[in-house]
């Protein structure tokens, strides 16, 4: 249960931490968006990336501490790591591609590029290594 908050927690917690990549304009200058964001309140922005961080600080102690007890299994790091990996790497990925930018969002193309088949490899390794630990029971 404590893998499984993580793994929904991070995305949102990296995302959070990164905060808005758009580059400062003048007042009056329109931005350019790969992905126009979600309108959210700063609050409610807040308040989620703090409770994500938090929940990400808990549950990886939690598990840190079942491992070193001998009460979660080590071999499953070798599927949750790149897993969490893919997820922050899917929550500074989302603030690269709804950055405003004054003409071309660069970022946004090699994000696509590079991040989206790096993601899908790290999930595909997870989702591998899974499997092959659940068949080894």
């Amino acid at each position: 249960m404590a893998a499984a908050g993580c793994l929904i927690a991070t995305p949102v917690a990296v995302w959070w931490l990164v905060g808005d990549l758009s580059a400062a304009a003048r007042p009056g200058t329109a931005l350019d968006r790969a992905i126009r964001p979600p309108a959210i309140d700063p609050w409610a922005e807040r308040a989620a990336g703090i409770a994500a961080v938090l929940v990400v600080a808990g549950t990886a102690a939690l598990l840190v501490r079942a491992s070193h007890r001998r009460r979660f299994d080590r071999r499953w790091w070798a599927a949750l790591l790149p897993a969490l990996a893919a997820g922050a790497l899917a929550g500074a990925g989302w603030r690269v591609m709804t950055a405003g930018t004054l003409g071309a969002n660069i970022g946004a193309g090699l994000t696509i590029i590079l991040g989206g088949p790096l993601v899908a490899l790290l999930l595909l390794w997870s989702l591998g290594w899974s499997a092959h630990l659940l068949r080894s029971r």
